[in-house]
Protein backbone atom coordinates (compact mmCIF):
# COMPACT_ATOMS: atom_id res chain seq x y z
CA UNK A 1 0.00 0.00 0.00
CA UNK A 2 1.02 3.63 -0.66
CA UNK A 3 1.56 5.52 2.36
CA UNK A 4 2.84 8.67 1.43
CA UNK A 5 0.06 10.95 1.34
CA UNK A 6 -1.32 12.52 -1.71
CA UNK A 7 -0.34 16.12 -2.99
CA UNK A 8 -4.08 17.16 -3.79
CA UNK A 9 -4.92 20.44 -5.46
CA UNK A 10 -8.64 20.96 -5.27
CA UNK A 11 -10.77 22.51 -7.57
CA UNK A 12 -14.03 24.29 -7.31
CA UNK A 13 -16.56 26.89 -6.72
CA UNK A 14 -20.47 25.97 -5.22
CA UNK A 15 -21.46 24.75 -2.26
CA UNK A 16 -21.64 21.25 -4.21
CA UNK A 17 -17.95 21.55 -4.14
CA UNK A 18 -17.90 22.98 -1.01
CA UNK A 19 -19.34 19.68 0.64
CA UNK A 20 -16.85 17.84 -0.89
CA UNK A 21 -13.95 19.87 0.34
CA UNK A 22 -15.31 20.08 3.67
CA UNK A 23 -15.20 16.34 3.56
CA UNK A 24 -11.86 16.07 2.54
CA UNK A 25 -10.44 18.30 5.22
CA UNK A 26 -12.41 16.55 8.57
CA UNK A 27 -11.19 13.72 7.13
CA UNK A 28 -7.59 14.36 7.04
CA UNK A 29 -6.24 15.31 3.50
CA UNK A 30 -3.59 17.61 3.06
CA UNK A 31 -4.61 19.57 0.38
CA UNK A 32 -1.74 21.69 -1.08
CA UNK A 33 -3.87 24.57 -2.69
CA UNK A 34 -7.59 25.43 -3.77
CA UNK A 35 -8.46 26.92 -6.97
CA UNK A 36 -12.17 28.86 -7.88
CA UNK A 37 -13.55 31.26 -9.96
CA UNK A 38 -12.96 34.87 -9.36
CA UNK A 39 -15.34 36.63 -6.89
CA UNK A 40 -18.41 37.58 -8.21
CA UNK A 41 -20.41 41.16 -7.49
CA UNK A 42 -24.15 40.08 -5.18
CA UNK A 43 -26.56 41.60 -3.54
CA UNK A 44 -28.11 45.32 -4.00
CA UNK A 45 -24.39 46.99 -3.55
CA UNK A 46 -22.92 44.40 -6.31
CA UNK A 47 -20.09 44.27 -3.78
CA UNK A 48 -17.54 41.40 -4.50
CA UNK A 49 -18.22 37.81 -2.83
CA UNK A 50 -16.02 34.93 -2.49
CA UNK A 51 -17.78 31.90 -3.41
CA UNK A 52 -18.35 29.26 -0.65
CA UNK A 53 -15.08 27.06 -1.83
CA UNK A 54 -13.30 30.09 -1.10
CA UNK A 55 -14.72 30.60 2.04
CA UNK A 56 -13.78 27.37 2.95
CA UNK A 57 -10.37 27.70 2.00
CA UNK A 58 -9.87 30.79 3.95
CA UNK A 59 -11.27 29.50 7.34
CA UNK A 60 -8.56 26.58 6.87
CA UNK A 61 -5.79 28.83 6.01
CA UNK A 62 -5.12 26.94 2.56
CA UNK A 63 -3.25 29.24 -0.07
CA UNK A 64 -6.62 30.10 -2.80
CA UNK A 65 -5.76 30.84 -6.87
CA UNK A 66 -8.63 32.55 -9.36
CA UNK A 67 -7.07 32.79 -12.22
CA UNK A 68 -9.82 33.95 -14.94
CA UNK A 69 -8.01 31.40 -17.20
CA UNK A 70 -6.48 28.15 -17.29
CA UNK A 71 -4.92 28.39 -20.87
CA UNK A 72 -2.21 31.26 -20.30
CA UNK A 73 1.27 29.46 -19.79
CA UNK A 74 1.43 31.78 -16.46
CA UNK A 75 -1.56 29.94 -14.91
CA UNK A 76 -0.09 26.61 -16.04
CA UNK A 77 3.26 27.42 -14.09
CA UNK A 78 1.51 28.47 -11.13
CA UNK A 79 -0.33 24.88 -11.17
CA UNK A 80 2.77 22.90 -11.94
CA UNK A 81 4.73 24.98 -9.40
CA UNK A 82 2.65 22.80 -7.04
CA UNK A 83 4.13 19.82 -8.09
CA UNK A 84 0.07 18.28 -7.33
CA UNK A 85 -0.06 14.01 -7.56
CA UNK A 86 -3.86 14.62 -8.26
CA UNK A 87 -6.17 17.73 -8.71
CA UNK A 88 -9.50 17.05 -7.64
CA UNK A 89 -12.35 18.81 -9.69
CA UNK A 90 -15.81 19.99 -8.56
CA UNK A 91 -18.10 21.97 -10.06
CA UNK A 92 -15.31 24.73 -10.96
CA UNK A 93 -16.78 26.13 -14.11
CA UNK A 94 -13.45 26.44 -15.95
CA UNK A 95 -12.30 24.40 -19.13
CA UNK A 96 -8.78 22.58 -17.95
CA UNK A 97 -7.03 22.07 -21.70
CA UNK A 98 -4.78 19.39 -21.69
CA UNK A 99 -1.89 20.93 -20.50
CA UNK A 100 -3.19 21.20 -17.40
CA UNK A 101 -4.47 17.76 -17.14
CA UNK A 102 -1.01 16.66 -17.78
CA UNK A 103 -0.15 18.63 -15.25
CA UNK A 104 -0.48 16.18 -11.97
CA UNK A 105 0.97 12.75 -11.46
CA UNK A 106 -2.15 11.23 -11.27
CA UNK A 107 -4.34 13.05 -13.12
CA UNK A 108 -7.30 15.27 -12.74
CA UNK A 109 -10.49 13.62 -11.77
CA UNK A 110 -14.11 15.30 -11.29
CA UNK A 111 -17.07 14.69 -9.02
CA UNK A 112 -20.27 14.83 -11.31
CA UNK A 113 -23.74 14.86 -10.57
CA UNK A 114 -25.08 12.23 -13.05
CA UNK A 115 -24.88 8.46 -14.16
CA UNK A 116 -22.91 9.49 -17.26
CA UNK A 117 -22.80 9.11 -20.02
CA UNK A 118 -26.63 10.47 -19.17
CA UNK A 119 -26.49 14.32 -18.54
CA UNK A 120 -22.92 15.72 -19.76
CA UNK A 121 -22.45 19.49 -19.25
CA UNK A 122 -24.18 21.87 -16.72
CA UNK A 123 -27.35 21.67 -15.59
CA UNK A 124 -27.07 17.47 -14.66
CA UNK A 125 -29.46 17.68 -11.79
CA UNK A 126 -32.27 19.65 -13.24
CA UNK A 127 -32.39 18.35 -16.23
CA UNK A 128 -32.94 15.00 -14.60
CA UNK A 129 -35.45 16.01 -12.80
CA UNK A 130 -36.70 18.30 -16.14
CA UNK A 131 -37.00 14.53 -18.23
CA UNK A 132 -38.66 12.75 -15.07
CA UNK A 133 -35.64 10.39 -14.93
CA UNK A 134 -36.33 8.19 -11.74
CA UNK A 135 -32.76 7.85 -10.98
CA UNK A 136 -29.19 9.65 -11.10
CA UNK A 137 -26.50 9.21 -9.16
CA UNK A 138 -22.43 10.28 -8.79
CA UNK A 139 -19.75 9.59 -11.10
CA UNK A 140 -16.40 9.99 -10.74
CA UNK A 141 -14.74 10.08 -13.93
CA UNK A 142 -11.09 10.56 -14.51
CA UNK A 143 -10.69 14.00 -16.80
CA UNK A 144 -9.97 14.21 -20.57
CA UNK A 145 -10.13 17.17 -23.03
CA UNK A 146 -13.40 16.37 -23.59
CA UNK A 147 -16.75 17.87 -21.97
CA UNK A 148 -17.67 14.73 -19.28
CA UNK A 149 -16.46 12.61 -22.24
CA UNK A 150 -13.14 10.73 -19.45
CA UNK A 151 -13.40 7.37 -17.80
CA UNK A 152 -15.68 6.41 -15.35
CA UNK A 153 -13.61 5.49 -12.37
CA UNK A 154 -16.75 4.73 -9.87
CA UNK A 155 -20.68 5.28 -9.98
CA UNK A 156 -22.84 5.93 -7.25
CA UNK A 157 -26.56 5.34 -7.45
CA UNK A 158 -29.37 8.04 -6.14
CA UNK A 159 -33.42 7.46 -6.57
CA UNK A 160 -35.47 10.57 -7.54
CA UNK A 161 -37.93 10.52 -5.33
CA UNK A 162 -41.58 12.22 -6.08
CA UNK A 163 -41.48 15.60 -4.34
CA UNK A 164 -37.83 16.48 -5.23
CA UNK A 165 -36.82 19.76 -6.19
CA UNK A 166 -33.68 20.01 -7.64
CA UNK A 167 -32.80 21.95 -4.45
CA UNK A 168 -33.12 18.76 -2.47
CA UNK A 169 -31.49 16.48 -5.24
CA UNK A 170 -28.37 18.94 -5.26
CA UNK A 171 -27.76 18.46 -1.62
CA UNK A 172 -28.16 14.91 -1.61
CA UNK A 173 -25.88 13.92 -4.28
CA UNK A 174 -23.59 16.65 -2.66
CA UNK A 175 -22.97 14.38 0.07
CA UNK A 176 -23.29 11.08 -1.80
CA UNK A 177 -20.32 12.73 -4.03
CA UNK A 178 -18.80 13.55 -1.05
CA UNK A 179 -18.49 10.34 0.37
CA UNK A 180 -17.58 8.48 -3.02
CA UNK A 181 -14.03 10.78 -3.25
CA UNK A 182 -13.38 9.61 0.20
CA UNK A 183 -14.04 5.98 -1.37
CA UNK A 184 -11.96 5.98 -4.75
CA UNK A 185 -8.71 8.10 -3.65
CA UNK A 186 -7.29 5.38 -1.30
CA UNK A 187 -7.77 3.21 -4.24
CA UNK A 188 -6.63 6.06 -7.04
CA UNK A 189 -3.22 5.98 -4.57
CA UNK A 190 -2.98 2.60 -4.67
CA UNK A 191 -3.41 2.25 -8.51
CA UNK A 192 -6.36 -0.20 -7.69
CA UNK A 193 -9.08 1.72 -10.05
CA UNK A 194 -10.57 -0.02 -12.99
CA UNK A 195 -11.27 2.96 -15.27
CA UNK A 196 -14.21 2.01 -17.91
CA UNK A 197 -14.82 3.94 -20.97
CA UNK A 198 -18.23 5.51 -21.34
CA UNK A 199 -20.88 4.74 -24.08
CA UNK A 200 -20.77 7.40 -26.19
CA UNK A 201 -23.85 6.42 -28.48
CA UNK A 202 -26.14 6.83 -24.83
CA UNK A 203 -24.58 10.31 -24.01
CA UNK A 204 -26.97 13.41 -23.89
CA UNK A 205 -26.13 17.17 -22.57
CA UNK A 206 -27.27 18.92 -20.26
CA UNK A 207 -27.37 22.21 -21.33
CA UNK A 208 -27.38 25.16 -18.75
CA UNK A 209 -31.31 26.86 -18.23
CA UNK A 210 -32.37 29.48 -19.38
CA UNK A 211 -35.30 31.99 -17.99
CA UNK A 212 -37.22 31.77 -20.62
CA UNK A 213 -37.81 27.69 -19.49
CA UNK A 214 -39.32 28.43 -16.51
CA UNK A 215 -42.43 29.76 -18.45
CA UNK A 216 -45.18 27.96 -17.56
CA UNK A 217 -47.53 26.50 -20.98
CA UNK A 218 -51.02 25.67 -19.16
CA UNK A 219 -51.23 23.53 -22.46
CA UNK A 220 -49.11 20.76 -20.96
CA UNK A 221 -50.34 18.08 -18.78
CA UNK A 222 -50.60 18.53 -14.72
CA UNK A 223 -48.41 15.83 -14.32
CA UNK A 224 -45.46 17.55 -16.87
CA UNK A 225 -45.99 20.83 -14.65
CA UNK A 226 -45.00 19.19 -11.45
CA UNK A 227 -41.96 18.22 -12.36
CA UNK A 228 -41.17 21.22 -14.27
CA UNK A 229 -42.06 23.49 -11.59
CA UNK A 230 -39.46 21.04 -9.04
CA UNK A 231 -37.24 21.02 -11.93
CA UNK A 232 -36.75 24.58 -11.90
CA UNK A 233 -36.83 25.13 -8.09
CA UNK A 234 -34.81 26.93 -6.85
CA UNK A 235 -33.24 28.51 -10.07
CA UNK A 236 -34.46 30.07 -12.46
CA UNK A 237 -38.29 29.45 -11.27
CA UNK A 238 -41.00 28.40 -12.94
CA UNK A 239 -43.18 31.61 -13.98
CA UNK A 240 -46.62 32.61 -15.11
CA UNK A 241 -48.52 35.80 -15.84
CA UNK A 242 -51.96 36.97 -14.70
CA UNK A 243 -52.75 40.17 -16.19
CA UNK A 244 -49.94 42.67 -15.77
CA UNK A 245 -48.32 40.68 -13.44
CA UNK A 246 -45.38 37.98 -13.57
CA UNK A 247 -45.78 34.79 -10.58
CA UNK A 248 -43.01 32.97 -9.92
CA UNK A 249 -44.06 29.26 -8.73
CA UNK A 250 -42.45 27.66 -6.47
CA UNK A 251 -44.08 24.42 -5.23
CA UNK A 252 -47.54 22.70 -7.10
CA UNK A 253 -48.54 18.80 -7.11
CA UNK A 254 -51.29 17.37 -9.22
CA UNK A 255 -54.59 16.88 -8.08
CA UNK A 256 -57.31 14.28 -8.76
CA UNK A 257 -60.26 16.46 -9.83
CA UNK A 258 -60.89 16.86 -13.01
CA UNK A 259 -62.17 19.88 -15.03
CA UNK A 260 -63.65 21.29 -18.14
CA UNK A 261 -62.07 24.97 -17.89
CA UNK A 262 -59.62 26.36 -20.67
CA UNK A 263 -55.89 25.72 -19.51
CA UNK A 264 -54.58 28.11 -17.32
CA UNK A 265 -58.46 29.16 -15.75
CA UNK A 266 -57.94 29.10 -11.92
CA UNK A 267 -61.09 26.44 -10.99
CA UNK A 268 -60.69 26.96 -7.32
CA UNK A 269 -59.40 29.36 -4.16
CA UNK A 270 -58.21 28.30 -0.91
CA UNK A 271 -56.01 28.21 1.52
CA UNK A 272 -54.53 25.14 0.42
CA UNK A 273 -53.46 26.86 -3.18
CA UNK A 274 -54.94 27.85 -6.46
CA UNK A 275 -56.68 24.64 -8.56
CA UNK A 276 -55.43 25.67 -12.05
CA UNK A 277 -56.54 23.74 -15.25
CA UNK A 278 -53.94 22.36 -17.39
CA UNK A 279 -53.90 20.53 -20.81
CA UNK A 280 -54.98 17.41 -18.92
CA UNK A 281 -55.67 17.29 -15.25
CA UNK A 282 -55.41 20.18 -12.27
CA UNK A 283 -52.90 21.63 -10.83
CA UNK A 284 -52.55 22.88 -7.17
CA UNK A 285 -50.35 25.86 -7.20
CA UNK A 286 -48.87 25.82 -3.45
CA UNK A 287 -46.42 28.12 -3.12
CA UNK A 288 -46.23 31.41 -4.80
CA UNK A 289 -44.20 34.67 -5.02
CA UNK A 290 -46.13 37.54 -6.36
CA UNK A 291 -44.03 40.77 -7.99
CA UNK A 292 -41.79 42.41 -5.06
CA UNK A 293 -42.53 39.92 -2.21
CA UNK A 294 -41.59 36.53 -1.48
CA UNK A 295 -42.35 33.47 -2.05
CA UNK A 296 -45.10 32.43 0.50
CA UNK A 297 -48.06 29.64 0.75
CA UNK A 298 -50.99 30.39 -0.62
CA UNK A 299 -52.58 30.59 2.75
CA UNK A 300 -50.58 33.69 3.90
CA UNK A 301 -51.23 35.32 -0.10
CA UNK A 302 -54.63 35.19 0.72
CA UNK A 303 -54.42 36.22 4.77
CA UNK A 304 -53.09 39.87 2.85
CA UNK A 305 -55.25 39.77 0.08
CA UNK A 306 -58.40 37.39 0.66
CA UNK A 307 -59.31 38.91 -3.08
CA UNK A 308 -56.46 38.51 -4.83
CA UNK A 309 -57.18 35.66 -6.87
CA UNK A 310 -60.92 34.67 -7.84
CA UNK A 311 -62.50 31.72 -9.90
CA UNK A 312 -62.64 32.17 -13.71
CA UNK A 313 -59.04 33.94 -13.73
CA UNK A 314 -56.84 32.92 -16.19
CA UNK A 315 -52.95 32.23 -16.12
CA UNK A 316 -51.68 33.32 -19.38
Amino acid sequence: MNTAPLRIVFAGTPDFAATCLDKLLSHGYPISAVYTQPDRPAGRGRKLVPGPVKQLAIQHQLPVYQPLSLRTAEAQAELAALRPDLMIVVAYGLLLPQEVLDIPRLGCINVHASILPRWRGAAPIERALLAGDTETGITIMQMDKGLDTGDMLSISRCPILADDTSATLHDRLAGLGASALLEILPLLADGKVDPQPQDDALACYASKLTKEEGLIDWNLSAAELAIRIRGLNPRPIAYTRLGEDTLRVWQARTTDQQQTQPPGTICSVSKKGLEVATGAGTLLLEQLQLPGGKAQPLASLLNGNPQRFTVGQRFH
